[in-house]
This record gives structure tokens, sequence and C-alpha cells, in this order.
């Protein structure tokens, strides 16, 4: 295995949390002590190491898309010094140090995935998106290729239902994968006109876009506040507090203060 660097402060065990809190995520899958994701066709296995990971393989391709997986853009040093003022984010930030928000490495992955978790629980989403994979993707070793968007373009809205899509879930997924958009093309633009790309689809919510910008782009301002278990999670470790109203209290750290305040609520 090939060791790859990780800025300080990481905990692997904190950072891939979510992809075994909700039941195994057939892209993204936790395995015998490690981390297992298709890239470029390959099943690529990331492990602890000592100051980093060890990934095999590891090459100019998949170094990248790992970067993006394990969080390297986020500041975690300026956000616990910040939040050390913070007497709720101080406790979460010290209890989950080395906790890196994993990123979708894929715009349209991250999107159907967004698509799925609308109005159900995440248990619900992974099992659904789980068997959609399963139906459009293709297994190598431990873990499933997510489904190319040209595969999902030609798909019928009828194979999606039959996965446990709902009838509008499935319009909205087949709709994107055959939109004009180009996701990547949205990565330089600033954040009101990603919002606005996203929301010009049809079923793309702001819930959608906040997490589009979270989840996918690291954008340090994105904070999801449509997003139930996140206004569960700040009404109750800040004595009921509004979520909509509480985002210039985590500025200028919206989104890893959310993603803390979610784990720490998850977690407690």
């Amino acid at each position: 295995m090939a060791f790859l660097a990780v800025p300080a402060p990481f905990d692997l065990e904190l950072t891939t949390e979510r992809f075994r809190a909700f039941g195994v995520d057939n892209a993204t899958v936790w395995h015998e002590g490690g981390l297992h994701r298709v890239v470029a066709g390959r099943e690529v296995r990331i492990e602890v190491a000592p100051g980093g990971v060890d990934v095999e393989p590891l090459d100019g391709e998949i170094e990248p898309v790992v970067a993006v997986l394990l969080g390297f853009a986020f500041d975690l040093e300026s956000f616990y010094a910040w939040a050390a003022g913070d007497e709720v984010l101080s406790r979460a930030t010290r209890r989950l140090a080395g906790f890196r928000p994993t990123l979708a490495p894929d715009p349209f992955e991250m999107l159907v995935g967004a698509i799925t978790a609308q109005q159900v629980s995440l248990f619900a989403a992974v099992a659904i998106r789980n068997r959609m994979i399963e139906r459009f993707g293709r297994q190598v070793g431990h873990v499933w290729e997510f489904p190319a968007r040209s595969v999902l373009a030609c798909a019928d809205e009828t194979d999606l239902v039959a996965v446990g899509f709902s009838r509008r879930k499935a319009e909205y997924t087949v709709a994107l994968a055959r939109s004009d958009l180009d996701l990547d093309s949205l990565a330089p633009l600033p954040d009101d006109e990603v919002k606005r790309a996203i929301v010009s689809q049809r079923g793309l919510g702001e819930w959608t876009a906040e997490w589009f910008l979270a989840r996918h782009l690291a954008r340090p301002h994105a904070w999801p506040w449509g997003d139930l278990a996140l206004r569960k999670a700040v009404a109750d470790l800040y004595g009921g507090l509004d979520v909509k109203e509480a985002r210039e209290r985590f500025h200028p750290f919206e989104n890893l203060s959310a993603h803390y305040l979610l784990l720490a609520h998850r977690n407690p």
C-alpha cells in the first residue's frame, strides 16, 4: 500500500462514521478496518496510517479522489480555534477531534443521493440507493461502482420505481441524468449561482442545493437549514434555537459547524 499524508488533525474512524451509521453504503464500503471505493473502475482500499492513510492502489488519478472523499479541503485548525468561543462546539470539537466531513467526489452521485433522501429517513434512503446501485451499477471487489449518469439517462423510470424510488423521485433522477446541466462546470461559480443552477432542475430545491455546496464543493458558508436532523440538533443542543436564525451564529464556519453538530447529536 502507498502512504498518503492527511492534513492534521485526522481520525479515519470518525471521518467515515456516516458510511456505517445508516447501514452499508454499497458505493463506499467499510470492510475489515478499511474504506473501499471504486475509482476509475478500480477498487481502492483506504486504511489508517500514522500521519495519514495507506491507499491501495494509489496513483495520480486516485489521489485527488481520496483527497476529496476524506475532506482534505477543510481547515480544521482554524475552525477549532474559532469554535473555542462557543460552549457547545468547543465540547464537540474536543470530543470529535480529527473528524473531517467526507465529501462526494462525483456531483451527479451526490445529487442522486440527495433525491433518494428527500422526506425519508437516511436508513431508508441508503437501502433504496443500494438497490439502485445493484440494479444499474457494477460490483468491483467488495464495493459497487455508482451508476454513470449516461446509464441512468437511458433508464426507464419504472425500473427505478421497482427498486424503491417513488414515481416522482424516479422522474427527478432520470430528468437530471438527461438534462443539459454541466455539473462539473458549477465548481468555480459563487454559491448563489450554484444554487440557482441546482434549483432550476425539477425536484431539486434549496435543501438539495445547500447540501451540494456542503458535501460536494466543501463551501464554508453552506448551511442546510432545511434539514430535519440539523434542525433537531441545533434545537436540542442550543435550547430551542431556530436553525434558520442560527446561521449567523456559525459564520464563517457554517458548513463545518453543521457537520460537527450533526455528529455530536447523533453520537452524544
